[in-house]
Protein backbone atom coordinates (compact mmCIF):
# COMPACT_ATOMS: atom_id res chain seq x y z
CA UNK A 1 0.00 0.00 0.00
CA UNK A 2 1.20 3.92 0.59
CA UNK A 3 3.05 3.09 3.47
CA UNK A 4 5.50 1.00 1.26
CA UNK A 5 4.96 3.12 -1.71
CA UNK A 6 6.34 6.64 -0.99
CA UNK A 7 9.15 7.15 1.24
CA UNK A 8 7.65 10.09 3.68
CA UNK A 9 4.96 7.46 4.66
CA UNK A 10 7.76 5.21 5.94
CA UNK A 11 6.61 5.98 9.71
CA UNK A 12 7.46 4.86 12.60
CA UNK A 13 3.71 4.12 13.47
CA UNK A 14 1.66 2.49 10.56
CA UNK A 15 4.80 1.51 8.31
CA UNK A 16 6.40 -0.89 10.79
CA UNK A 17 3.02 -2.80 11.76
CA UNK A 18 0.96 -3.27 8.23
CA UNK A 19 4.02 -3.75 6.39
CA UNK A 20 5.36 -7.65 7.92
CA UNK A 21 1.72 -8.27 8.42
CA UNK A 22 0.80 -8.20 4.79
CA UNK A 23 3.68 -9.17 3.26
CA UNK A 24 4.57 -12.32 5.40
CA UNK A 25 1.54 -14.27 3.67
CA UNK A 26 3.24 -15.19 0.15
CA UNK A 27 6.73 -16.15 1.65
CA UNK A 28 5.44 -18.19 4.19
CA UNK A 29 2.88 -20.40 1.21
CA UNK A 30 5.60 -20.55 -1.01
CA UNK A 31 8.07 -21.56 1.70
CA UNK A 32 5.21 -24.23 3.35
CA UNK A 33 5.09 -25.56 -0.55
CA UNK A 34 8.94 -25.52 -1.27
CA UNK A 35 9.36 -27.45 2.01
CA UNK A 36 6.87 -29.84 1.57
CA UNK A 37 7.22 -30.55 -1.69
CA UNK A 38 10.97 -30.30 -2.20
CA UNK A 39 12.54 -29.74 1.28
CA UNK A 40 13.87 -26.78 0.52
CA UNK A 41 14.82 -24.82 3.46
CA UNK A 42 14.69 -21.26 1.84
CA UNK A 43 11.47 -21.29 -0.20
CA UNK A 44 10.30 -17.62 1.40
CA UNK A 45 13.76 -16.31 0.58
CA UNK A 46 12.90 -17.23 -2.99
CA UNK A 47 10.01 -15.31 -3.16
CA UNK A 48 11.06 -12.33 -1.33
CA UNK A 49 13.75 -11.98 -3.92
CA UNK A 50 11.43 -12.46 -6.91
CA UNK A 51 8.63 -9.66 -5.18
CA UNK A 52 11.60 -7.58 -4.83
CA UNK A 53 12.74 -7.84 -8.40
CA UNK A 54 8.38 -7.51 -9.22
CA UNK A 55 8.63 -4.32 -7.03
CA UNK A 56 11.80 -2.56 -8.17
CA UNK A 57 10.83 -3.21 -12.21
CA UNK A 58 7.09 -1.54 -10.87
CA UNK A 59 8.70 1.24 -9.41
CA UNK A 60 11.24 2.13 -11.85
CA UNK A 61 8.84 1.95 -14.88
CA UNK A 62 5.83 2.89 -13.07
CA UNK A 63 7.46 5.76 -10.89
CA UNK A 64 10.50 6.78 -12.50
CA UNK A 65 9.66 5.82 -16.27
CA UNK A 66 5.92 7.77 -16.47
CA UNK A 67 6.06 10.34 -13.86
CA UNK A 68 10.01 10.93 -13.22
CA UNK A 69 9.47 10.46 -9.76
CA UNK A 70 13.07 10.12 -8.13
CA UNK A 71 13.49 6.19 -7.54
CA UNK A 72 14.73 7.27 -3.62
CA UNK A 73 11.01 8.41 -3.12
CA UNK A 74 9.56 5.26 -4.06
CA UNK A 75 11.84 2.38 -3.06
CA UNK A 76 10.58 -0.54 -1.40
CA UNK A 77 11.18 -2.18 1.72
CA UNK A 78 13.46 -5.05 2.60
CA UNK A 79 12.27 -8.23 3.55
CA UNK A 80 15.46 -10.38 2.95
CA UNK A 81 16.26 -10.58 6.82
CA UNK A 82 12.91 -11.82 8.07
CA UNK A 83 12.87 -14.39 5.31
CA UNK A 84 16.08 -15.83 6.19
CA UNK A 85 15.00 -16.15 9.86
CA UNK A 86 11.61 -17.51 8.38
CA UNK A 87 13.35 -20.12 6.46
CA UNK A 88 16.18 -20.73 9.24
CA UNK A 89 13.82 -21.57 11.75
CA UNK A 90 11.98 -24.09 9.82
CA UNK A 91 15.24 -25.48 8.63
CA UNK A 92 16.32 -25.95 12.42
CA UNK A 93 12.72 -26.87 13.79
CA UNK A 94 11.62 -28.91 10.93
CA UNK A 95 8.06 -27.24 12.17
CA UNK A 96 4.99 -25.71 11.17
CA UNK A 97 3.91 -24.40 14.02
CA UNK A 98 6.94 -23.26 15.89
CA UNK A 99 7.99 -21.41 12.13
CA UNK A 100 4.52 -19.78 12.51
CA UNK A 101 5.05 -18.50 16.24
CA UNK A 102 8.63 -17.88 16.69
CA UNK A 103 9.90 -17.41 12.85
CA UNK A 104 7.00 -15.37 12.39
CA UNK A 105 7.29 -12.86 15.37
CA UNK A 106 11.08 -12.37 14.28
CA UNK A 107 9.88 -11.72 10.82
CA UNK A 108 7.93 -8.68 12.28
CA UNK A 109 10.72 -7.90 15.05
CA UNK A 110 13.60 -7.48 12.32
CA UNK A 111 11.62 -5.72 9.66
CA UNK A 112 12.13 -2.01 10.83
CA UNK A 113 15.79 -2.65 12.05
CA UNK A 114 16.45 -4.40 8.60
CA UNK A 115 15.08 -1.38 6.86
CA UNK A 116 16.84 1.62 9.48
CA UNK A 117 19.87 1.38 6.94
CA UNK A 118 17.56 2.37 4.14
CA UNK A 119 15.22 4.93 6.31
CA UNK A 120 17.78 6.49 8.57
CA UNK A 121 18.87 9.63 6.43
CA UNK A 122 15.15 10.32 5.71
CA UNK A 123 14.41 10.92 9.36
CA UNK A 124 17.32 13.52 9.91
CA UNK A 125 16.22 16.73 10.87
CA UNK A 126 16.87 20.01 9.15
CA UNK A 127 15.18 23.88 8.94
CA UNK A 128 13.05 24.06 6.08
CA UNK A 129 11.56 27.82 5.68
CA UNK A 130 11.55 28.35 9.54
CA UNK A 131 10.17 25.06 10.59
CA UNK A 132 11.90 21.97 11.88
CA UNK A 133 10.87 19.27 9.42
CA UNK A 134 12.54 15.64 8.32
CA UNK A 135 13.58 15.04 5.17
CA UNK A 136 10.52 12.71 4.43
CA UNK A 137 8.45 15.64 5.16
CA UNK A 138 10.00 17.59 3.04
CA UNK A 139 9.65 15.13 0.09
CA UNK A 140 5.63 15.02 0.80
CA UNK A 141 5.61 18.39 1.17
CA UNK A 142 7.36 19.23 -2.53
CA UNK A 143 6.64 16.31 -4.71
CA UNK A 144 2.50 16.70 -4.13
CA UNK A 145 0.65 12.97 -5.00
CA UNK A 146 -3.33 13.01 -6.00
CA UNK A 147 -5.63 15.03 -4.33
CA UNK A 148 -7.33 12.59 -2.79
CA UNK A 149 -7.86 12.64 1.03
CA UNK A 150 -5.29 9.95 1.51
CA UNK A 151 -2.39 11.93 0.01
CA UNK A 152 -4.06 15.54 1.81
CA UNK A 153 -1.27 16.40 4.20
CA UNK A 154 -0.95 19.28 6.82
CA UNK A 155 2.65 20.05 7.19
CA UNK A 156 2.46 21.38 11.10
CA UNK A 157 5.85 22.61 12.93
CA UNK A 158 8.00 19.44 13.26
CA UNK A 159 5.66 17.12 12.38
CA UNK A 160 3.87 15.30 9.63
CA UNK A 161 0.17 14.70 10.12
CA UNK A 162 -1.37 12.08 7.86
CA UNK A 163 -5.33 11.12 7.74
CA UNK A 164 -4.91 9.83 10.91
CA UNK A 165 -6.08 11.81 14.21
CA UNK A 166 -2.73 12.60 15.98
CA UNK A 167 0.35 13.85 15.32
CA UNK A 168 3.69 11.22 15.03
CA UNK A 169 6.36 12.86 17.35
Amino acid sequence: GDWDFWADWKDRRLWVTVTPIVLITFPAAIQAWAWEKFRNPWGATIAVLALLFGEWVNRYFNFWGWTYFPINFVFPALLVPGAILLDTFLMLSGSYLFTAIVGGLAWGLVFYPGNWPVIAPLHVPVEYNGMLMSIADIQGYNYVRTGTPEYIRMVEKGTLRTFGKDVAP
